[in-house]
């Protein structure tokens, strides 16, 4: 398997299950597990794989209530540095999860977890809206998640009906 194809297959596969085996990838993609840890560590130390975040339902654990928030930043850009900028200023804020570049009316997208609407909105009005460059915020506040990162919340149904054949 040619080297650009292998690093897809081991992306594509540890993105949907981190917790694979270097020898069950190994077994997947016809090449040996040690084959397979080298790989690994180049993409790590090239920086293409990030980390190794776990997907968790929150909502199934009774003490820990959070509130997530997407917020709508227009900005005026620094000139020379574009919106990256203000990104990066953005993005080191504890309370930040997510800052995305956007092609809308608003120029950043800034995903925010918090406590509370009101510890929410208090990092709007107290960080975010006072920093220089920032025009306008909107924020809008998650009711309920369905799916992220590929994986969904809702337990799908079983089929309990018997399958009859002629």
């Amino acid at each position: 398997m040619e080297n650009k194809k292998l690093r897809l297959e081991i992306l594509r596969a540890i993105e949907k299950n981190s917790k694979l085996s270097a020898e069950d990838l190994g077994a997947m993609l016809g090449v040996s597990p040690e084959q397979i840890t080298a790989e690994i560590k180049t993409l790590e130390a090239e920086r293409i794989i990030c980390g190794y975040p776990t997907f968790v339902d929150w909502d199934k654990i009774d003490d820990t209530e959070t509130v997530t928030a997407l917020i709508e930043v227009k900005v005026a850009p620094k000139r020379d540095e574009g919106f990256d900028f203000m990104a990066k200023r953005i993005y080191r804020f504890e309370e930040v999860s997510y800052v995305y570049l956007m092609s809308a009316d608003y120029d950043l997208m800034v995903i925010v977890e918090g406590k509370s609407m009101r510890e929410v909105a208090k990092f709007v009005h107290s960080k975010l809206s006072p920093l220089e460059s920032v025009i306008s915020t909107e924020t809008h506040f998650v009711l309920k998640k369905y799916k992220e990162h590929g994986m969904s919340y809702v337990e799908e149904e079983k089929d309990e009906r018997e399958l009859i054949t002629p």
